[in-house]
């Protein structure tokens, strides 16, 4: 009885986390979607060039940046990935959200400053090392999106 409870405490702790951490994950990706809806008029091209017939009242640079840390489900998935090659599927949800944010945290910010457009936008990935590792392993990746923030208004 004591071996059975010695070995289902910690497989359930790890069951537990895995769900919380599907849940939170969902939950997160709701709230993306809900404010990419509310800044769907807030245009954020790569383009460092504007159309003539737009006149800039003012501009700034915007940044918006995220640290994600990798969870351990997902961290063990991929290192038995690295073992015979292939996509790091495991990884990919957590790029994407990390991306999306960075985004919507540039639009924040150009929104809170009173632009509407934001133009040359471009994304830039660092990876940032685990210290316990000697620098080896990864802690987290950080994801910031920065371009230029716009006032504009159609020329008459």
């Amino acid at each position: 009885m004591d071996l059975l409870i010695m070995f289902s405490s910690p497989l359930f702790l790890l069951l537990l986390g895995f769900f919380i951490g599907i849940r939170l994950e969902s939950n997160h990706y709701k709230s993306i979607r809900d404010r990419e809806l509310e800044m769907r008029d807030l245009v954020a091209i790569n383009f460092s060039r504007l159309p003539l017939d737009i006149e800039v009242e003012k501009a700034e640079m915007v940044t918006g940046s995220v640290v994600v840390s990798l969870d351990y489900f997902k961290r063990f998935l991929a290192q038995l990935r690295a073992v015979v090659g292939g996509r790091i599927k495991s990884y990919e949800p957590l790029l994407d959200r990390a991306r999306r944010e960075a985004v919507l945290r540039m639009k924040e910010q150009a929104l809170a400053n009173g632009h509407n457009r934001v133009i040359n936008m471009r994304l830039e990935t660092s990876r940032l090392a685990n210290s316990r590792g000697g620098g080896k392993r990864t802690a987290g990746v950080e994801v910031l999106a920065y371009g230029t923030a716009l006032s504009v208004r159609e020329k008459s």
